[in-house]
């Protein structure tokens, strides 16, 4: 009889475990399978606009790049080494606006309808600041091509500089005003 109590207890444990483990099994695989949506909710995406309409895009940005005096003075008489530092700047700007697609890999390519870069000398406070207009049809904005284009003028400024002065400092980075889209226009409260 203890023999058969035994046995009995024995298969009524077995059998417990079981169904704990089917049951630890299946909470886990729910678990697992809520992480897989979350991982996947959370990987890199291009975010998908081809609903959205196309309209008129356009963006300002800005930044300050503090020169000091000696890098003042010589911008200010074209006399760096490496050449016309605000040509190259303007122009190494416009680059970097249609290309932000391969510096930002989920951008959207888009068909910029209009890049312009303005780098002004203000000698007196030994600062150049910078300015990048970027424009385009489209169906999503063009912000991150006006800061591409911003910030790419204010380091090529550095670069072409840095003979003179290591102590170059960009600063200011900023989205000045964007117009079009869903969230409409906007105007930095700090011009």
């Amino acid at each position: 009889f203890a023999h058969r109590l035994r046995f009995s207890m024995c298969v009524q444990m077995a059998s417990l475990m079981s169904r704990a483990l089917r049951s630890s099994q299946s909470a886990l695989a729910g678990q697992a399978r809520t992480m897989a949506r979350k991982a996947s909710t959370l990987s890199p995406q291009m975010v998908d606009v081809g609903s959205k309409p196309t309209t008129r895009r356009t963006a300002r940005s800005g930044c300050t790049v503090i020169v000091g005096r000696e890098v003042a003075a010589a911008l200010a008489t074209k006399s760096v080494a490496k050449g016309d530092v605000f040509t190259v700047s303007e122009v190494a700007g416009i680059m970097a606006a249609k290309r932000t697609p391969e510096l930002l890999p989920l951008c959207h390519p888009l068909p910029l309808t209009r890049a312009t870069v303005q780098c002004t000398l203000d000698r007196e406070n030994a600062l150049v600041h910078v300015t990048a207009d970027v424009s385009c049809d489209g169906q999503t904005g063009v912000e991150m091509e006006s800061l591409a284009a911003a910030s790419t003028a204010a380091l090529c400024i550095y670069d072409m500089c840095k003979p003179i002065s290591k102590g170059i400092v960009i600063t200011n980075l900023r989205l000045l005003s964007k117009s079009g889209g869903k969230s409409g226009d906007y105007v930095s409260p700090d011009p």
